[in-house]
């Protein structure tokens, strides 16, 4: 599996202050973003995600299980996005602060018939990421073809449609043992891991190079209902996608990612209760990472105490901290990881690596 070397031409974090006006453009990002992740840092907002599949006049907010809704992002630029500020909040209050975190997926959509479900799907292969839409049949055993060519490490579902009952339902390969044992994260609630044989199949579950099966869950496979998967394959030198057991202790785990990571999401999958959290290294540029934000929550930036310190470091992450967050003695967590750069001239993995 070739290495990507430069890991900011496929994901990039800019921070921005919003101006209130119709056009602000943000650039930096290095590249014209298709799926762009915003959220306001000052104040209690939604988190606000926009891709270029449902196009950017379309949100759909990480904290809530409402339906798809009219966005305030006008469009994606070539080394950015243009938000409007004048008529919903979120992305361009006047003097508000706000981080957006951007990959690159592959611009136009096409048509993929790899599946039972005919699906239109953005994918980059070399950076292992690809948007999905499709048209839920309410059927289990259907396959959607996800266009990564090769297995997903991990896969968010959102029905665009349903607000009552269609939660964000999150796949990751370090939980989800077998049918027997399906177990299944979700975005917008602090839960622990839930087994629920609806969402993958009810009976067999198909998840290779090509596509991946569905249950008859209402949130991935709503019959006549839109649906969009967020589908990530690991590449070496800039994604990660795995678990690892806390210490509860200040000289936290080590996890081994073979790069200096630029973002980090973590969740407890033992523990009800606990928040999903992002660091990243924009917001803290050096050691140690302390402002975070919750996917599952709508809450302003936090600046955090001791307890939920993060070093990112140059072929890894440690805990600083002993927090339910990311580092509770004995409890599992899994992560999703990002690279500033590749840690280059090493095949040495940690035995703690998992």
């Amino acid at each position: 599996m070739a290495q990507i070397n430069k890991p900011s031409e496929y994901f990039n974090t800019v921070l921005y202050t919003g101006d209130g006006t119709s056009s602000n453009a943000i650039t930096g990002v290095g590249f014209q973003p298709d799926w762009v992740w915003i959220k306001q840092r000052d104040t209690t907002r939604s988190h606000q995600l926009m891709d270029a599949v449902r196009t950017a006049s379309y949100r759909l907010q990480s904290d809530t299980t409402n339906a798809e809704s009219s966005s305030a992002l006008t469009s994606f630029d070539s080394d950015g996005f243009t938000v409007d500020g004048t008529s919903l909040n979120g992305t361009n209050a006047s003097g508000g602060t706000y981080v957006a975190w951007n990959w690159l997926a592959n611009g136009a959509r096409v048509s993929n018939t790899d599946g039972s479900i005919t699906s239109t799907v953005s994918a980059n292969t070399t950076s292992g990421f690809s948007i999905v839409s499709y048209t839920g049949n309410g059927t289990s055993g259907a396959t959607v073809g996800h266009g990564l060519g090769a297995n997903p490490a991990m896969i968010i579902f959102k029905n665009r449609i349903d607000s009552s009952s269609a939660k964000w339902a999150v796949y990751h390969k370090s939980i989800f043992v077998s049918q027997a044992d399906p177990n299944i994260l979700y975005l917008e609630a602090t839960a622990a891991t839930a087994d629920d044989t609806n969402v993958l199949g009810n009976s067999t579950v198909t998840l290779n190079s090509t596509v991946f099966s569905l249950g008859d869950y209402n949130g991935s496979n709503g019959n006549t209902d839109g649906i969009i998967a967020y589908c990530f394959a690991e590449k070496k030198g800039f994604s990660k996608f795995g678990s690892y057991v806390g210490n509860g202790s200040a000289d936290g785990t080590f996890v081994y990612t073979g790069f200096k990571p630029a973002m980090i999401i973590f969740k407890n999958t033992t523990t009800s209760g606990t928040s999903w959290t992002i660091y990243d290294n924009k917001r803290d540029t050096y050691n140690v990472t302390n402002h975070l934000l919750l996917p599952s929550g709508s809450d302003p930036e936090i600046s955090a105490n001791s307890t939920l310190y993060l070093d990112f470091l140059s072929n890894g992450f440690k805990m600083r901290g002993a927090n339910s967050t990311f580092n509770t003695s004995g409890d599992t967590y899994i992560y999703m990881a990002f690279a500033e750069e590749p840690l280059v001239g090493t095949n040495n993995i940690p035995a703690t690596a998992r």
